[in-house]
């Protein structure tokens, strides 16, 4: 689904609002989790399969926040730097930028080495 197609303009963005509108009457909790729902639909549109590999990524990232707060919480502690979370930091953005340079550029490599 395209940004400017009619199926995103008049379906699932009108849907999307109204259900966020709706359900942050309610519960802010509950319209966050619409459009982490909405979100996860928008991107598995095109192809379900990679789905799997968002929820990954999601939760891999996650992982990585507690893995820097326990980091904090240590150097607070033992009155040390801190230092360890900014190495967890820089761990977590190169997984992430690793992930995305393999599924953006993986076919690129490939063909220029068969070509």
């Amino acid at each position: 689904m395209l940004f400017n197609s009619y199926i995103f303009i008049f379906g699932f963005l009108p849907v999307t609002l109204l259900g966020f509108f709706w359900l942050a009457r309610r519960s802010h909790a509950y319209a966050a989790a619409w459009l982490a729902l909405a979100s996860l639909f928008f991107y598995g549109y095109w192809n379900p399969a990679y789905i799997g590999l968002l929820l990954g990524s999601i939760v891999c990232n996650y992982a990585f926040g507690l893995w820097m707060a326990k980091a904090q919480l240590r150097a607070q502690s033992q009155l040390g730097s801190g230092g360890r979370k900014k190495h967890i930091l820089v761990f977590a953005i190169a997984a992430n930028l690793s992930l995305l340079a393999y599924y953006k550029y993986a076919n690129f490599f490939v063909s220029n080495v068969d070509a």
